[in-house]
């Protein structure tokens, strides 16, 4: 427990800090914020006045504490191209990535894997050789390329799958609960739509998951080869224990330790990541909405997206510390001593 009350201590001062160089680095680009929302033929006093309304008037320290202060209180403030609160925004947007972002993350962690597993089984046959090209190729090519070329096969050459949008055209949204579509249209009962929303997240959610895959497998493969010389599989062979069970009862939990934390840091950079895919998608998610704000450097919403990415990797951070400590009774030991 003390080891997490320290992990979180740390992550606090880290999203601070976040705030303070997201901050600065919005003020001192080129551009006026106040302009270039008002248009180049707005006349001078109506942007001085919005300057005032943004306090962009006052030295860029008092701006921050006002931000921080009103930030601490839940409000972002105003978002310059949609006229409406930063949190109302993230509201509406940050589900749709959180359903990329699910399913990115269970194809990741499930394929990768169960990849390296099987690779692990049949080292040194042509199946091993396929995982390894397999890893290359997805840790090579960044997550936008895998998003062209799935639009150029699936848009152009093999249609079978949605290539824009949340929805297709004549598909009504779900009744608002959870803002995830498919998760709505299953609490609604509409499996049609359902099955609309989630053909939409495959194409998106693949592009977005093979380069984790491809890490998850590589490291998952070379741990359980690493530990297969160990004295207690060693042991268990000896005996006689299946090779089945000493694959996934003995060998994969201790092999699991580092895979976990690699696709942990996979899995966050997966809201990053997805900026370039959206947009590509047309995918009305927050990335895309945070890669419009900072084209047109719309200043509150840039800071509103990446305090909300912030807390979301320190969460998914606390949760893979939880995930080790309990499959390496080591950290246990350790935290207890602290």
């Amino acid at each position: 427990m003390k080891r997490l009350i320290k992990r979180l201590a740390s992550y606090i001062l880290v999203l601070f800090g976040l705030s303070i160089l997201v901050f600065i680095i919005g003020r001192v680009l080129p551009g006026d914020p106040a302009r270039q929302a008002l248009g180049p033929r707005a006349p001078e006093a109506t942007v001085e006045a919005l300057k005032k309304e943004m306090n962009l008037d006052k030295p860029i320290v008092v701006q921050y504490g006002l931000w921080l202060k009103d930030a601490v209180q839940g409000d972002l403030g105003n978002s310059l191209l949609s006229r409406r609160p930063v949190t109302q925004d993230i509201i509406q947007y940050l589900p749709a990535t959180i359903e990329i972002v699910i399913l990115a993350g269970i194809l990741m962690a499930v394929g990768g894997i169960l990849l390296g597993i099987l690779a692990t089984k049949y080292s040194h046959t042509w199946f091993d050789g396929f995982v390894r090209v397999l890893s290359y190729l997805g840790i090579v090519a960044p997550a936008f390329v895998w998003a062209i070329i799935f639009i150029l096969v699936f848009g152009y050459s093999l249609p079978i799958l949605p290539t824009t949008g949340r929805l297709s055209l004549g598909i009504a949204p779900p009744p608002t609960i959870t803002r995830m579509f498919t998760a709505d249209y299953l609490l609604s009962g509409n499996f049609a739509g359902f099955k609309d929303a989630f053909m939409h997240l495959i194409l998106p959610a693949i592009s977005l998951m093979l380069g984790g895959m491809a890490q998850a497998a590589r490291m998952t493969r070379t741990t359980m080869m690493d530990n297969s010389d160990k004295d207690y599989v060693l042991a268990n062979k000896a005996y006689g224990v299946s090779e089945n069970r000493t694959l996934f009862k003995y060998l994969l939990k201790p092999s699991m330790i580092p895979t976990v934390s690699v696709l942990a840091v996979d899995i966050a950079a997966l809201f990053g990541n997805a900026f370039l895919v959206e947009q590509l998608f047309n995918y009305p998610g927050l990335s895309r909405y945070g890669m419009q704000a900072m084209l047109n450097k719309d200043l509150f919403a840039i800071s509103g997206v990446v305090i909300t990415l912030g807390i979301i990797v320190m969460v998914v951070n606390i949760i893979v510390d939880l995930i080790v400590t309990y499959l390496d009774p080591r950290v246990r030991l350790m935290g207890g001593s602290e």
